[in-house]
């Protein structure tokens, strides 16, 4: 979007995020109208304008293969490919665990779908795509998070004791959405998991840090709870961690699965990260802390069996595809 019009870029990336934090039930309704009917028929006219700025860095560089990681790159690309203006190969990478109508417009120019699991694959077919253009491969990721790290150092490097469970929590980003719920969420974690121990990770939001620091300096967990602005050590703090905290975003939920992470989940955006939510509790991989919950009484049901987190990291483990990029790579290298 910003090699096609940095001022379209500028205004729909300030948009969406204005929209997710500030109205977040006017983003699930967007999602949901982009699904079919009139937006669906804007949003895909938009993107054939678009396609033709594109078309100049395409004839550029003269690739024989494009893979897309966002629907809007598949459907200028697939519009050019009908119109005859391009030869390429053309592969879609869904990443999400859910489906949505506008990752399939132009399928019938995009050579490979890339999806998270069967159930996706059912789907794709069922809109009828041809099963030879659909491989169940899940969402490409970092190799770092393959990697077997050394987990005595990193605890103390750290300072924390390796004989405790290690929560891993996700404040959700610079954007800071749902604030308020985020920073209750994380005091019923201090408060009540006093035999555990917390990585937090703010991100690049100053204001949620704060908030954190008071409450970890409030409760006097300062030994054993810690707080981080933004890092680049989420694989290695996945490798120590027994559960991680997070919004459901489909490359955060792809790296806990691949590090066998139960997961609960917190202010899902309405769309897709409710829909990913969704599947994921109903694969008893994730529980989801909703508005009308009480975080005490939700901790109280996770943590009273322990069992529960055990069968949660097995359930992992069904859906887990830690080498999906090398799998896909190697797809579309032999095709």
């Amino acid at each position: 979007m910003k090699y096609v019009n940095k001022t379209i870029e500028k205004m729909t990336t300030k948009a969406y995020n204005e929209i997710a934090k500030k109205m977040p039930w006017a983003w699930g309704r967007i999602y949901s109208d982009s699904q079919k009917g009139p937006l669906a028929h804007i949003t895909s006219r938009s993107n054939k304008i678009m396609a033709i700025k594109l078309l100049k860095l395409l004839r550029e560089k003269q690739p024989d293969l494009i893979i897309s990681t966002h629907p809007f790159g598949s459907q200028m690309c697939s519009y050019l490919k009908r119109k005859g203006k391009i030869t390429a190969k053309i592969a879609t990478i869904m990443t999400d665990f859910a489906p949505h109508d506008q990752w399939l417009v132009g399928s019938d120019y995009t050579d490979y779908y890339f999806v998270a699991h069967e159930n996706m694959k059912k789907y794709l077919k069922e809109k009828g795509i041809l099963d030879s253009k659909i491989f169940s491969t899940g969402i490409p990721l970092s190799s770092r998070f393959l990697k077997n790290y050394n987990k005595e150092k990193l605890f103390e490097e750290l300072n924390l004791s390796p004989d405790k469970k290690t929560i891993l929590f996700f404040a959700g980003g610079e954007f800071g959405l749902g604030k308020a719920r985020t920073v209750e969420i994380f005091e019923g974690f201090v408060d009540y998991c006093k035999d555990m121990q917390i990585i937090a990770i703010a991100g690049k939001n100053e204001k949620m840090k704060l908030a954190f620091d008071k409450i970890v300096h409030q409760y006097k967990r300062e030994d054993s709870v810690l707080v981080f602005e933004y890092t680049s050590q989420v694989p290695e703090f996945m490798n120590i961690s027994s559960l991680v905290v997070t919004k459901p975003g489909g490359l955060t939920t792809t790296e806990s699965l691949a590090s066998h992470l139960p997961m609960v989940i917190i202010n899902p955006i309405p769309g897709q990260e409710e829909e990913n939510a969704e599947f994921l509790e109903k694969q008893g991989i994730a529980i989801w802390i909703k508005k009308q919950d009480h975080v005490t009484q939700v901790l109280k049901n996770l943590f009273s069996n322990p069992k529960t987190l055990e069968t949660m990291k097995e359930n992992t483990k069904k859906l887990s595809k830690p080498n999906s990029t090398k799998h896909i790579c190697n797809i579309l290298l032999k095709m």
